[in-house]
C-alpha cells in the first residue's frame, strides 16, 4: 500500500509541475483594451515651447506658428505615431527652407519631449 501511495504522489507532483511556468515558455500576456484613446490621438491638440511658438497636431498634420501677434507660420508637415508611442514629425521650416525629421515621446499627457535629427532636444507643453 505504501508503494501505491508513493506512486500516486509522484504522479500528482508530475502533473502539477506541468502546470507551473518557470518563465520563458509563453509569450507575455497581451495588454487589455481599457477603452482609452489610441496612442495616435494622444498628441493631437495645441502645444507650446519655451521660445514662444505654438504647434498644433491635427489628423496627421503638424504646424508651428509664432505667438508674437503676427501668427506667422514657422513650420509645417506631417506626423505619425508608431506602436511604441514614438511620434515622428516630418517638417518643413519656412524660415530655413529645409526639411527635417523630429522624434518625440509623450513624457506625460502634458509634456512632449523631442529630439531633432541633428541631436537637439526640446519639449512642448500641452495648451488648454
Amino acid at each position: 500500500m505504501k508503494m501505491r501511495t508513493t506512486l500516486a504522489l509522484v504522479a500528482a507532483a508530475a502533473a502539477l509541475s506541468a502546470c507551473v511556468d518557470f518563465g520563458g515558455s509563453r509569450p507575455p500576456p497581451m495588454a487589455m483594451n481599457t477603452g482609452a484613446a489610441p496612442r495616435a490621438n494622444a498628441v493631437e491638440g495645441s502645444w507650446a515651447d519655451s521660445n514662444g511658438l505654438n504647434s498644433t497636431f491635427i489628423a496627421g498634420r503638424f504646424e508651428t506658428h509664432t505667438t508674437d501677434g503676427t501668427n506667422q507660420q514657422m513650420a509645417s508637415g506631417t506626423y505619425t505615431t508608431d506602436p511604441s508611442g514614438m511620434i515622428q514629425i516630418n517638417l518643413y521650416s519656412n524660415i530655413k527652407r529645409t526639411s527635417s525629421k523630429v522624434n518625440c515621446f509623450l513624457a506625460n499627457p502634458s509634456q512632449l519631449n523631442c529630439t531633432s535629427e541633428t541631436g537637439g532636444h526640446f519639449s512642448l507643453n500641452r495648451q488648454g
